[in-house]
């Protein structure tokens, strides 16, 4: 049984329940709604989009759109970078965007409830204005808390605060046919039969809509440091990682090269870190956070540290303890992603998590594959807990020969990261763009295991569809 298309009789009853000119159809749609941060993944215009407020307007627009049997998309601000908000099958694009409310603060339970649309930078700073921390900290700041749910968001903070998933206590979900479940609660414990809220959480919208959230939260921690070291190549700034997890507790670590600095320092337009000590070229970096309550729990560890690194040969130990300083390098970092985007026209990226002492050795694996291919490659990572992401890049192939060289070094770089008992993803998810290679890695039982946990929720698999449990080509049969 195909899909069905969205009639003028189905948009006038979703205008019924969704008013004030929310429901917006054919070429009115913003084509924002057809792609995400990927573009190699498709994309696909919705035959209509709906800005919801509600958890209620969202059910009353599943119950339509389950029993006209009419697919539908979830979106919130766009960022994934796997294909997973893409309409692929056309139908509805339902927009959280505007379920934007902080709800309720409950600093006695160190918890927030919110709507799925809250933006990642938004909840971090209304937290710290009540001198509570949300911690979780994707690259993406304007990525919304929805999102960052669906698909696990991790970030540089994950080896000290864990992934989102950890910060989960309870949801409330619209199932596909419009029922409304309430999982969880504002609570620090549970232990009640299987832990649906968490199923949900990393399920990159396929199971259900994410309508409100709570969330946990500690206490802010009053202090953070930034600590640079430069190296006279990868290899050396790796080889010290695994100790650095070991002996000391950072909030983050770090690693990128030359390349991708260039990159994005050309992206703001300001050098900042040298490329040069003391008549030693600088080839890779590595940069770490430590963050407590008082300037005296942070300074022993970060003088050990420093000797640490200086002795693992780093050419130069720099302590950025100001705001100016901070901002100056973060602001480097945090333009790694938009600059690759901005300055390439084609790239596609895989995000795998190998174990931390491999990580060199896998980097200059997959560096002297990636010359067999006409595209380029940059890359960085999260060196503390082994979650890399690895772009190929170009600005002068055309895009169907990008697209036929890239699939077989994608195809080498996850069988790598299998043979070395990695993950293929650490923190983007499956989507559309990685369901073939996430297949491949699973094997066929956990592969149908996928398959029947979505069908016992979405039975006419109508939501997400083509994502993560079953392929475009396997819909059809799937459901018949």
């Amino acid at each position: 049984m195909a899909y069905n298309k969205v009639t003028p009789e189905i948009v006038k009853m979703f205008e019924k329940v969704v008013p004030d000119g929310r429901v917006v159809s054919g070429a009115d749609v913003n084509p924002d709604f057809a792609r995400d941060e990927m573009p190699i993944y498709g994309t696909v215009m919705p035959a209509v989009a709906i800005d919801v407020l509600t958890t209620e307007e969202v059910s009353a627009v599943m119950k339509i759109c389950y029993e006209n049997n009419i697919p539908v998309v979830t979106r919130g601000a766009g960022t994934g970078l796997v294909g997973g908000c893409v309409p692929m099958e056309g139908g509805v694009v339902i927009n959280m965007a505007r379920m934007n409310k902080i709800i309720e603060f409950n600093t006695e339970q160190f918890g927030v409830t919110i709507q799925p649309g809250v933006l990642n930078q938004d909840l971090k700073a209304a937290s710290l204005e009540r001198g509570l921390f949300y911690a979780p900290d994707p690259g993406q700041k304007l990525g919304t808390i929805g999102g960052n749910v669906s698909t696990n968001a991790g970030g540089m903070r994950a080896i000290k605060y864990g992934t989102t998933k950890d910060w989960v206590r309870g949801m409330t979900v619209v199932k596909p046919d419009g029922e409304i479940l309430k999982l969880g609660a504002n609570v620090a414990k549970t232990s009640m039969g299987y832990n649906i809220c968490q199923l949900v959480a990393g399920s990159e919208g396929t199971l259900g809509i994410i309508t409100e959230l709570k969330m946990k939260l500690i206490k802010a921690p009053k202090f953070d440091v930034t600590v640079l070291a430069p190296f006279r190549d990868l290899e050396k700034a790796l080889s010290a990682v695994p100790d650095l997890h070991k002996n000391f507790r950072p909030t983050a670590i770090e690693f990128f090269e030359r390349p991708m600095l260039l990159l994005a320092e050309k992206y703001v337009g300001k050098e900042v870190f040298a490329k040069e000590i003391d008549g030693t070229p600088v080839d890779a970096y590595l940069l770490l956070i430590f963050d407590g309550d008082s300037m005296d729990e942070i300074e022993p560890h970060v003088e050990r540290v420093s000797e640490f690194l200086l002795e693992r040969d780093a050419l130069d130990v720099m302590v950025a303890d100001t705001p100016a300083t901070k901002k100056e390098i973060w602001d480097v970092r945090g333009a790694f992603l938009d600059c690759i985007f901005e300055q390439h026209k084609l790239f596609d990226e895989n995000d795998v998590v190998v174990p931390i002492h491999r990580i060199a050795e896998y980097i200059r694996i997959i560096t002297k594959e990636a010359e067999k291919y006409d595209f380029d490659l940059v890359h960085l990572g999260h060196a503390g807990d082994g979650n890399l992401h690895i772009f190929g890049v170009s600005n002068t192939m055309e895009e169907a020969e990008f697209r036929k060289q890239i699939h077989p070094w994608m195809v080498f770089m996850y069988d790598l990261a299998q043979k070395m008992e990695g993950e293929l993803t650490g923190e983007h998810g499956i989507g559309s763009g990685k369901i073939e290679y996430f297949e491949k890695y699973v094997g066929p039982e956990i592969m149908n295991m996928h398959k029947v946990i979505k069908k016992a929720f979405d039975p006419k698999l109508i939501l997400n569809p083509g994502k993560v449990a079953f392929k475009f080509s396997e819909l059809a049969a799937a459901k018949a």
